[in-house]
C-alpha cells in the first residue's frame, strides 16, 4: 500500500527534476559563450598583433555568431515565472462591433497561428463559437513547445484594430476590439487541484469539424467550477472523453492564472502601481486606416508593417515587453493614438 502523500510527493521531485534539467542548460549556455568571448578576445589580439586581415575577418564573422547566441540566451532569461515553460491554451473574445469585431478575432487568430508556425510550435483550435456572418465571437487555440506561455503572456490584454470596414456599406473608418487571454497547460500542479464536488460536467453536439458522428452525439464538454464561475469547453476532438481531457486542462489552467493574477495583483500593490483588469484599456493598436502602424501602448514599441505583423512578426513586440516587465520600467506614456 503507497504511503500517504506518495503521488504529491512524486508530482514534486517530477517538477524539480525539469526545474533543475533547465537550470543545467541555462548555465551550460552561459558557460559557452563565456568560453566563446573569452577565444574570440585572445584572436583578436593575435589578429591585431600581427596585422593579419584573413584572421580579423574570421574574428569579425565569429563575433556575429556570438552575439546572436548571446541575444538568444539573454532572451531566454526574459521567461520568468513557475510556469514560463508550458505549453499555453490562448482565448480570443471578440468585443463590441458585431461582425467586425468577429471578423477581427479571426484575423488575430490567423496572426498567432502564423507566429506559432514561425516558431515550430505545434497549435490546434479547441474550441470556438462562430460570429454571425463572419469569424468568431470566441475561439480557444492550443500552443504547444519551449516556452509558449513565457512568450504569450506578454500579450495578455485588448488588441484595438482601426481600418475601413469591409462590412460598412457606407465605408467609414470602424474602431473595434478582442481580448486575448492565455493560460498555461500543465499535467499537475500540487497547488491547484480540481475538486469534481466543486465542477458542474454538461455534455452538448458539437458544432465543429469531425464528421457526421462528431455532430451527431454529445462528444463536446463543459466544465463549470462553481466557486469562481469559471466555464471552459472543448468540442474539436472526436470524442467526449478527449474533450473532457482538454476541458480539464483548460480549468486547471484558468486556475492557475487566477493564482498567477493574484500574485502579480498584490506586486504591483506593493510597487504602487495601478491594477487594470477586464476591457479597461487597450494594450496594443493595429491602424490600417488612415495610415499603416502597430503600436504597443505598454512598452512603445512601434512599427509601420502591419503586413509583417498580421503575419505572426510579434516577437519585436513581446520581447519588448517582457524587457519592460524584467527592469520594472513604467508603462510609455501616452500619445495621440493611444485613446
Amino acid at each position: 500500500m503507497l504511503a500517504p502523500g506518495f503521488w504529491d510527493d512524486q508530482r514534486t521531485a517530477r517538477r524539480l527534476a525539469r526545474e533543475a534539467e533547465g537550470l543545467r542548460e541555462e548555465i551550460t549556455r552561459w558557460q559557452q559563450l563565456t568560453t566563446a568571448a573569452r577565444d574570440l578576445g585572445e584572436l583578436f589580439e593575435l589578429a591585431t598583433s600581427e596585422g593579419d586581415e584573413a584572421l580579423l575577418a574570421e574574428v569579425s564573422q565569429k563575433s556575429a555568431q556570438v552575439e546572436q547566441d548571446f541575444q538568444q540566451a539573454r532572451t531566454s532569461l526574459l521567461f520568468a515565472g513557475e510556469y514560463a515553460d508550458a505549453d499555453a491554451i490562448v482565448t480570443l473574445q471578440a468585443g463590441a462591433g458585431g461582425t467586425e469585431a468577429c471578423d477581427w478575432t479571426a484575423m488575430l487568430l490567423r496572426a498567432y497561428m502564423r507566429w506559432a508556425e514561425r516558431h515550430g510550435f505545434a497549435h490546434e483550435i479547441v474550441d470556438f463559437t462562430e460570429g454571425e456572418g463572419a469569424g468568431y465571437r470566441s475561439v480557444a487555440l492550443e500552443i504547444r513547445g519551449r516556452n509558449v506561455f513565457g512568450w504569450l503572456r506578454a500579450e495578455r490584454g485588448v488588441h484595438r484594430m482601426v481600418r475601413i470596414s469591409p462590412f460598412d456599406g457606407q465605408k467609414r473608418r470602424q474602431t473595434t476590439f478582442a481580448m486575448f487571454e492565455v493560460i498555461p497547460e500543465v499535467e499537475d500542479d500540487q497547488d491547484v487541484v480540481l475538486n469534481w464536488d466543486e465542477i458542474r460536467v454538461d455534455t452538448f453536439r458539437s458544432s465543429g469539424a469531425g464528421g457526421q458522428h462528431v455532430n451527431k452525439t454529445e462528444s463536446a464538454v463543459r466544465l463549470t467550477h462553481l466557486p469562481t464561475n469559471i466555464a471552459v469547453s472543448s468540442q474539436n476532438q472526436r470524442s467526449q472523453m478527449q474533450n473532457r481531457e482538454t476541458a480539464e486542462r483548460m480549468l486547471r489552467g484558468k486556475l492557475i492564472e487566477l493564482k498567477i493574477r493574484a500574485r502579480e495583483d498584490e506586486l504591483a500593490r506593493v510597487r504602487g502601481e495601478t491594477v487594470v483588469a477586464g476591457w479597461g484599456s487597450q494594450i496594443r493598436s493595429y491602424v490600417f486606416h488612415p495610415y499603416q502602424m502597430v503600436k504597443d501602448h505598454r512598452s512603445g514599441h512601434q512599427t509601420a508593417d502591419t503586413t509583417g505583423v498580421m503575419d505572426g512578426d510579434f516577437d519585436p513586440f513581446i520581447l519588448a515587453e517582457l524587457e519592460r516587465l524584467a527592469i520594472g520600467a513604467p508603462v510609455a506614456a501616452a500619445g495621440p493614438d493611444d485613446e
